[in-house]
């Protein structure tokens, strides 16, 4: 009852910041038009019906945003940083959403200055709101106070490194009550840490119905338990205690595990970092699409001099179009300038053997197919340009790890271990880490390795960072 109250309180105070966003955002707006408005003439003025229902529904919009983004509910064990993020999408979703409302009633309100104004102030009084409830909690509970009472179902390696990480904690208000387990499982890693096993797996009902329990976490084995843990659920369900379980099931390495709900049915979602950013990968496909678009406009003539340069120097078309293997295994016709004779892919079987790198990729210094003017290309890495109609089209990204032949990846599957094909869970791109550390003069294994580290660490900084180091390896030719 305590936490429905404050709930509802927690969608009340946040409608009240959005009112004074609003009332704010449009003061500025119309002080930019009469140097006399502000927000206490705002306040003296008439309000007809039409405006407080469009104002109401405006409100309820906002409402509706936030609660489809769960942000009312409990952020006891969520990051700071996480329900900062997620504050930012609400609000930056609520003020299209708002915007568009006011597009449909032809509000002369709407203006740049507006729908800047109000998101900042949105943004700024929530996340502040936020941060400060927090930090408030924080001190209470770290006193003693708001704490809630665990118990743990497992007491194997998993379920102490979670019991570790919740006592290291204290602003969370957890105390960790103990294990539940069989009484001979005692070993001396749960012995040091100070945890005991308070009570066997079978005893485990009439425990917690016997003593303060607020949540029950389960760190069972799936496999060999699930029917018991089925049970337990249910019990805890039936007593109205909170039940948790630890989602990393498979002891995945690198991956992030979330819920997700397919009409109705929760799923528990394992996935890399970067493929799990939704957000994050719809910022870069913009900043992909924006900065191609941007780029092919600016460097037109020099495209255009490129063919005429390739046209006049070699019989052939000025493109070279091969397929390659892109997101998830997909081919796509990627484009370069055509740095090689028109015979060059029925050449390579009868050079293949000079090939100088390891692994399925082919290279060589002095390839006799490249012409003169592809040399060049090459060099200078011109040769790449026609990669931003691929990028545009959504194929490519502009970071990323580079496209495989088809030819490569068939030699591929038979020299290589499987997480060198992670690889093809995101798109692929013009510039990677392989090429600013080297490109051709490093092995295909820790070209692969380049690839990883990439996927694993991903971030729209480290895609800059990227972009920012080509330029110059570029102007040295470096590795090509």
């Amino acid at each position: 009852m305590r936490r429905q109250i404050l709930s509802k309180a927690f969608q009340i105070f946040d409608i009240t910041l959005v009112v004074c966003a609003l009332l704010t955002a449009t003061s500025i707006s119309l002080h930019q038009r009469n140097a006399n408005w502000s927000v206490a003439r705002l306040l003296e003025m008439r309000v007809s019906v039409s405006h407080l229902l469009a104002f109401g529904v405006m409100l309820l919009s906002w409402h509706l945003v936030f609660e489809s983004l769960h942000l009312h509910g409990s952020k006891r064990l969520s990051r700071a940083w996480k329900e900062i993020v997620d504050v930012i999408r609400a609000t930056t979703l609520g003020t299209l959403v708002i915007a568009s409302f006011l597009v449909l009633l032809h509000a002369s309100l709407l203006t740049p200055s507006f729908v800047i104004a109000f998101w900042v102030l949105s943004t700024a009084l929530t996340v502040f709101s936020r941060l400060s409830l927090r930090k408030a909690l924080s001190a209470i509970r770290s006193r003693g106070w708001n704490s809630r009472n665990m118990i743990i179902v497992g007491a194997n390696k998993r379920a102490l490194e979670f019991a570790r990480t919740v006592q290291k904690s204290p602003e969370l208000g957890y105390r960790v009550m103990g294990f539940a387990d069989r009484p001979d499982f005692n070993p001396d890693e749960l012995v040091n840490s100070g945890f005991a096993v308070v009570c066997d797996l079978h005893s485990l009902p009439n425990f917690v119905r016997t003593n303060v329990v607020d949540e029950v976490i389960l760190a069972l084995p799936m496999r060999s338990f699930y029917s018991y843990a089925s049970e337990v659920a249910t019990q805890c369900e039936q007593q109205g205690i909170i039940v948790r379980s630890i989602t990393n099931l498979f002891d995945m390495k690198v991956g992030r595990t979330r819920t997700d709900e397919f009409d109705g049915t929760y799923v528990i979602t394992h996935s890399l970092s970067m493929v799990d950013d939704s957000w994050g990968m719809i910022i870069k496909r913009v900043l992909d699409f924006v900065l191609s678009l941007t780029l092919l406009i600016v460097m037109a003539p020099l495209l255009v001099l490129v063919g005429l340069a390739i046209k006049l120097s070699s019989p052939g078309p000025v493109l070279f179009v091969q397929d390659r293997l892109g997101l998830s295994k997909r081919k796509f016709r990627m484009y370069k300038f055509r740095t090689m004779s028109v015979n060059a892919e029925e050449m390579l079987s009868k050079i293949e053997h000079l090939n100088e790198v390891a692994g399925p990729v082919f290279k060589i210094r002095n390839d006799p197919r490249i012409t003169k003017v592809g040399k060049f290309l090459r060099k200078t890495s011109l040769d790449e340009l026609p990669q931003l109609f691929n990028v545009l089209a959504g194929d490519m990204s502009l970071v990323g790890p580079r496209p495989l032949a088809v030819r490569d990846y068939t030699l591929m599957t038979q020299v290589c271990e499987d997480w060198q094909r992670c690889r093809f869970s995101v798109k692929p791109g013009v510039t990677c880490l392989w090429q600013v550390n080297g490109r051709n003069s490093i092995p295909f294994q820790k070209w692969m390795e380049l690839d990883m580290e990439y996927i694993q660490n991903w971030s729209l900084w480290l895609d800059v960072r990227i972009l920012l180091r080509t330029i110059p390896v570029v102007l040295r030719g470096s590795g090509a």
